[in-house]
């Protein structure tokens, strides 16, 4: 074998070429094992909700729809107005846990109390972050299921049965959550238009791959999905020092033999950031939230990989996903320097190689990851949104580089957390005005 290190161990230089070959193909490997994915969990993969049962009035379980907020003056009534008048469901109660807010929130909350009677708010007076009120929420849940919803989600008007569903099953003993599928509300912009992409992409198409191929999820949606009140209890709650707690609690419950799933029939509309700004700040604390996750499990799946093979994969796909973000600057720093050096000594030929190997790159870069999308946004919604295949090309460029950038920013602040100075403390986003609708 032609091995690319020359460290003097045959074995070792094997390890690192291997590990080399992978990183600068991962982008294309890894859009094609999604693709792969998806089309299994279409035809091969049964296990699905496939009949829908009314639930009866008579016989609905009492739900608790867990509304945490922050500073949501713009969104929080049409929210709350949604919840109580636009749901096919009666056996409910909405129970929104302000954190601190400093704005109008909470005179807008009294007003809607006195509207609504199954409505109730829970004051929290120092701001510490949504894991912390949603678990001091729970305490106060009749609910024996709890929807999470984000004050700028609302789910369909069906939702809440079809939730149930989920629950009634014969094999439902085990489930510990079931998250819905995210669509976008706010396309106007070509932000908005590209997260439409992504989250039927990549949100969709690996929520679909994991339970499919590997029997569970492995990150719940924090905006709208319905929860086991005893699976929150059996594993402690949320972590409240994490970035992203609906990831880390979905590592928790697969750990305590919980069984998640995603229920890509149920949908949920929800606000996404339309300013660079606000983009990448919620990507930076993704980043944040997904090597906490790797760090804190890092002993565990390494120690016993055969435990679960499915949590094993998931756990080297994060991995490389790790290892490719940094190898994706270090690469592109070293292409950038070689094109100066190789500029200043007029190696002109070198410099057109540089070029073409990058091209040929990027062009089976961008062809996998057509065919991802384009897999995705068929199967998404009956597919309604293949019409956003246009705006491929800037997520696939764009996005993927921030991400990258936003793991290795991050990275240094998630080990610090695992190291006991994390904090779950909220920042709220910048509104533009929200309109709830479910068009």
């Amino acid at each position: 074998m032609i091995t690319l290190a020359h460290t003097g161990n045959t074995i070792a230089d094997v390890f690192l070429t291997l590990v080399f070959l992978i990183l600068i193909t991962y982008p294309i490997l890894g859009a094609f094992s999604w693709f792969i994915g998806v089309l299994c969990y279409t035809f091969l993969f049964r296990h699905r909700q496939i009949e829908w049962i009314p639930i009866p009035k008579e016989i609905e379980p009492f739900i608790t729809i867990m509304v945490p907020v922050h500073n949501e003056e713009i969104v929080i009534e049409n929210t709350i107005t949604y919840l109580m008048n636009n749901l096919n469901y009666t056996n409910y109660e909405v129970l929104v846990t302000d954190d601190g807010s400093t704005d109008t929130t909470p005179d807008i909350l009294a007003e809607l109390m006195d509207r609504y009677p199954n409505l109730r708010v829970i004051r929290i007076e120092k701001n510490k972050g949504k894991a912390h009120a949603f678990d001091i929420g729970v305490a106060f849940a009749k609910g024996e299921l709890i929807l999470s919803n984000d004050a700028d989600t609302v789910p369909e008007p069906d939702a809440l049965w079809k939730y149930v569903n989920y629950f009634i099953r014969q094999d439902a003993i085990n489930i510990s959550a079931v998250t819905a599928n995210m669509d976008v509300q706010n396309r106007a912009t070509l932000i908005g238009k590209s997260q439409t992409v992504e989250f039927s992409s990549i949100v969709g198409i690996i929520k679909r791959t994991q339970v499919g191929v590997l029997g569970g999820i492995y990150a719940y949606s924090g905006a709208n999905t319905m929860y086991r009140k005893d699976a929150l209890i059996d594993v402690g709650l949320f972590r409240q020092d994490r970035a992203t707690e609906d990831i880390s609690i979905a590592w928790d419950h697969q750990f305590n033999g919980w069984i998640s799933l995603f229920a890509p029939k149920i949908m949920f509309f929800m606000e996404v950031p339309e300013s660079l700004t606000m983009l990448y700040r919620q990507r930076k604390r993704w980043a944040k939230g997904g090597t906490e996750v790797w760090l804190t499990n890092f002993k565990k799946v390494l120690f016993h990989p055969f435990e679960n093979i499915g949590r094993t994969l998931m756990f080297v796909d994060q991995s490389f996903s790790i290892l490719w973000s940094f190898f994706f600057w270090l690469s592109s720093f070293a292409f950038l320097f070689n094109l100066i050096n190789f500029s200043l000594s007029g190696n002109y030929e070198r410099i057109y190689h540089m070029f073409t190997m990058a091209f040929i790159f990027v062009c089976f870069e961008m062809i996998a990851g057509i065919f991802q999308l384009a897999a995705s946004l068929l199967v998404d919604d009956r597919g309604r949104k293949i019409n956003y295949l246009f705006f491929a090309p800037l997520y696939m460029l764009f996005f993927w580089m921030m991400n990258a950038v936003t793991i290795v920013t991050t990275f240094i602040p998630a080990v610090k957390t695992i190291l006991g100075y994390g904090s779950g403390v909220w920042v709220s986003p910048e509104r533009q005005g929200a309109k709830t609708t479910t068009e």
